[in-house]
């Protein structure tokens, strides 16, 4: 009766530390936005686990392996958003695996995705042909965001006899404050000419931005500050 008891009460523990946790984290932990996300849920799910079954390990030791394994996460979390040079190495960056409806073998290669695990992760966007993707970027997440050709757009321009018109990827030019000049110079767009779209949306300089994308298609540059009211949630 007192194992059940001890086990009770460690599983009480082990449950209100992993909550107090991940609210301390944020919400990275329990949508797994990255493959080390997903790996950090499973090993403090075994070092909870391991614990109530582990005569030796009491709440104590339970304690210590989570704050010490929390701790660890909150500073590559700290390291990512202070330093935005790291993230590509701690986050992963998205992929382009269709570019302009043709498919792009060598980044497949480089994430180890064949062909068929592509297919399959169209067909779950509702695309079960590669003719009717534009562009296809693989998340860091491993889901597979797809831009369809015009045609294949709902509602389908055909279906109303529209002619199709080129679709056009936007580019992200301004994130966190900071101009992605790759970006900039792949839209054959000039700084000075991001400063006088930002004057002309009242914005005095790069810094008060939080993203800016370039819409090729709409041929305008969407603009987003930094928001800090959150009654609207």
């Amino acid at each position: 009766m007192g194992e059940y008891f001890f086990m009770f009460i460690d599983v009480v523990f082990g449950f209100i530390a992993l909550f107090l946790l991940v609210k301390f984290l944020g919400k990275s932990q329990l949508n797994a936005l990255t493959p080390f996300d997903f790996i950090s849920a499973i090993i403090l799910g075994e070092f909870v686990g391991n614990a109530l079954f582990d005569k030796k390990a009491g709440i104590t030791e339970m304690a210590f392996v989570i704050v010490l394994w929390g701790l660890l996460l909150y500073i590559v979390e700290m390291i990512s958003q202070r330093y935005k040079g790291s993230r590509g190495f701690l986050e992963g960056q998205p992929s382009i695996v269709i570019y302009q409806g043709r498919l792009m073998y060598d980044a497949l290669k480089k994430n180890r995705l064949d062909i068929n695990q592509l297919q399959h992760l169209l067909r779950d966007k509702d695309v079960f042909s590669m003719e009717e993707v534009e562009y296809a970027l693989l998340e860091t997440d491993g889901k597979v965001s797809v831009l369809k050709k015009s045609d294949y757009q709902t509602p389908t321009k055909s279906d109303m006899n529209i002619p199709p018109s080129p679709v056009k990827l936007s580019r992200t030019l301004i994130s966190d404050g900071e101009v992605i000049h790759d970006n900039l110079k792949e839209a054959k767009l000039t700084e000075q000419w991001l400063m006088q779209e930002l004057k002309q949306q009242n914005f005095s300089s790069v810094e008060e931005v939080c993203y800016a994308e370039w819409q090729e298609d709409q041929q305008k540059l969407l603009v987003m500050p930094y928001y800090t009211n959150t009654n609207d949630e």
